[in-house]
């Protein structure tokens, strides 16, 4: 593994020790406001964990706080002034790193494919040594079709890694939106 590979695989294991810990917060703060029968809002249980209120709302963390919250309007618990969102805390430096993280693992799989192929190549001319003519056209066919299979899949991973660049490209467009509209409402009040 090289050096940078190293750091890459730091970043990412040090990302997911994070994310373990900013969604164990919420379901802390969570339960700490059923006992509590505080109105829980997502954005009192994102500000009170310290996390971003996108975090509320991500799948396996939106389900239990909309199920405590639907129990509260049952009971008709009634939110207060306080539960004001805060400021989104998903940083560009954040972005950046999940970006390197995406970046190092598609050449990881470029090099993996690559490794593959040429392993792939020698398996060929291995068996081509030991074939004769029918067994090696049958061969033959069946290997184009296998390259169609795998250019296909090639083309669709492609596809996909654009799509998930596009992805990025809007994300980032609508997290400076939403800044700008905080910075906005927040000005205005």
């Amino acid at each position: 593994m090289t050096a940078r590979e190293a750091r890459a695989a730091a970043l990412k294991a040090a990302r997911q020790r994070d994310s373990k810990d900013k969604r164990r917060r919420v379901l802390e703060v969570l339960e700490s406001l059923q006992r509590a029968g505080t109105k829980i809002t997502f954005a009192r249980v994102a500000k009170e964990a310290g996390v971003s209120n996108w975090l509320a709302y991500s799948p396996g963390l939106r389900e239990p706080i909309e199920t405590a919250r639907q129990r509260q309007e049952e009971l008709g618990i009634e939110a207060t002034a306080d539960a004001v969102p805060p400021p989104s805390r998903v940083s560009s430096a954040s972005l950046k790193t999940d970006l390197a993280l995406a970046q190092q693992q598609i050449k990881e799989l470029r090099e993996e494919r690559n490794r593959l192929l040429e392993r792939l190549r020698l398996q060929l001319g291995t068996e081509l040594n030991h074939t004769d003519s029918s067994e090696l056209t049958a061969r033959v066919d069946e290997l184009n079709r296998e390259n169609a299979t795998l250019t296909k899949e090639i083309q669709q991973a492609q596809a996909d890694n654009q799509a998930l660049r596009v992805t990025i490209e809007n994300l980032e467009d609508d997290l400076t939106a939403a800044r700008q509209s905080l910075r906005k409402m927040m000005r205005g009040t």
